[in-house]
């Protein structure tokens, strides 16, 4: 990968049919990319023709480079498509609706100054009107693990659909403290069961 960035970490999330990587940089301040797909050969067959046909308007040239990781969505839909995707799976319908981008970011709770857990960070989320993901709970995991989660629910947003504009999930804010290893260093992965409930802050 460019810039720097190496491949880290492999994750498998069997029950939404997803695989994962994260990539780091040598800069442990520089953000990490965590990237993820559907595995469209293990979802229906209906989902497979829905897929294809989305797939089947884009462009070639314009997966050539890496500009596509953040140039939207690159075919139409219209809002009936959206709707069955979602019926199967929350994460085929997102990208299908929103197309290529970031759907969340993770804010570095070992960097904050007011807080140091992600308990305190939900509770200020919480007093100033925002929805916390309460899937797994609304903290996931924990020392023991080195890594602990929480996310806000996706914000709302308006998205054209090739038929009308509706208002569905868009992006959404995950908070991580990371603890220290027994080597001394902290912990830079990711734990699937909590990653796996962080997916649903755009259900």
């Amino acid at each position: 990968m460019p810039w720097g960035y190496q491949q880290k970490g492999d994750y498998t999330f069997e029950a939404k049919k997803l695989n994962a990587c994260h990539f780091e940089h040598p800069d442990p301040l520089m953000p990490k990319v965590f990237i993820s797909e559907l595995m469209v050969e293990q979802c229906s067959p209906a989902l497979q023709a829905m897929v294809e046909k989305l797939v089947a308007q884009v462009d070639a040239s314009a997966l050539a480079g890496s500009d596509f990781l953040h140039q939207g969505r690159l075919w139409d839909i219209d809002n009936a498509t959206y709707q069955a995707l979602a019926e199967e799976s929350e994460y085929a319908s997102w990208v299908a609706a929103h197309g290529y981008g970031a759907n969340h970011f993770t804010v570095s709770v070992n960097q904050l100054k007011a807080h140091d857990n992600c308990q305190s960070v939900n509770q200020r989320l919480r007093d100033n009107g925002f929805a916390i993901n309460g899937s797994g709970g609304e903290v996931k995991g924990d020392a023991s693990v080195y890594l602990e989660q929480s996310s806000t629910m996706a914000d709302r947003v308006p998205v054209l659909f090739s038929d009308c504009t509706q208002t569905i999930p868009g992006g959404f804010y995950e908070f991580a403290k990371r603890y220290v290893l027994p080597n001394g260093e902290l912990y830079q992965g990711f734990v699937a069961a909590s990653a796996d409930k962080i997916f649903e802050s755009t259900h």
